[in-house]
């Protein structure tokens, strides 16, 4: 193979992005807005779902895995597409693996800093998540002066894998968990979680218009396209029809997970398998 040739393939290598459930295909979702032209294989933990409940060493474990498979599959780049991953596992997946390796924490606080306008930001995440404080070190690291407000939410990610998204139950919910953020000064907010931009409305009406609301998931597909180009692995070789998605989750049952991915995605036909994970 010619070094051109093998320039090609590497273009035109897969992303792989991962997540323990659902939540990540919001990342995908914005992945394929930013990047029409790229391939993309994602992995949802749908047999382990929910990260936030489980130990460091248990999602550390998890990522690992999920990297491994990602990895046969030649992707070129790998998303972790969840808070809880990106917060306790990202560090040791970038020095175990040689390729780029991004997660949706760092492109979150980020934003929150260049949005919030008298420093006070709030966070919402899993229990995993906001025990790390890795939100709040990585804001402080870029300013020292900001007020940081975590709260966790622990409920959101089973309403969002179970349907609840516009259930009465989950207002009930929201409003329990962000009533003292409410009436707090925070007016920026990120949501730590790839599963709650999808309760974004909701939690936006209960909040009202002075609080802003940051979906690190923009931002981490900026992020993406940027290292790509900067390695001159930005596909530009593929034409819409020629994109291929594969979706592979750890749960016998796909169907809901197909169902929700339909939903979301603007893709035709969404084919779904499932894997062993255990065997990486």
């Amino acid at each position: 193979m010619s070094e051109e040739q093998n320039k090609v393939v590497k273009k035109q290598a897969p992303i792989g992005v991962f997540d323990s459930g659902v939540g990540g295909l919001t990342v995908v979702r914005e992945i394929i807005r930013q990047l029409p032209n790229e391939n993309i294989i994602y992995f949802g933990d749908t047999a382990r779902v929910p990260y936030g409940s489980k130990s460091p060493n248990s999602v550390i474990h998890f990522s690992k895995q999920i990297a491994r498979f990602l990895i046969t599959k030649e992707v070129k780049a790998i998303v972790i597409a969840c808070n809880t991953a990106s917060a306790l596992a990202l560090e040791e997946l970038q020095k175990q693996f040689e390729l780029p390796i991004i997660g949706v924490v760092i492109p979150g606080a980020k934003v929150a800093v260049e949005a919030t306008r008298n420093g006070e930001i709030g966070i919402v995440g899993t229990d995993a998540t906001i025990r790390s404080g890795v939100y709040t070190e990585i804001i402080r690291s870029i300013n020292p002066k900001i007020s940081v407000h975590e709260k966790a939410c622990p409920l959101f990610v089973p309403l969002v894998e179970e349907g609840f998204r516009e259930h009465d139950v989950t207002g009930e919910i929201i409003n329990y968990y962000l009533a003292a953020m409410k009436d707090s000064d925070v007016d920026t907010m990120i949501l730590g979680c790839t599963h709650y931009p999808l309760l974004r409305s909701r939690i936006m009406k209960y909040l009202g218009d002075k609080i802003q609301i940051v979906n690190p998931a923009y931002e981490t597909a900026m992020d993406l396209k940027a290292i790509l180009r900067g390695m001159e692995l930005e596909n530009d070789e593929l034409t819409k029809e020629q994109i291929k998605y594969e979706f592979y989750v750890s749960d016998v049952d796909t169907g809901r997970f197909r169902e929700f991915a339909q939903s979301l995605l603007s893709i035709d036909e969404i084919m779904t398998k499932t894997i062993n994970i255990e065997e990486y």
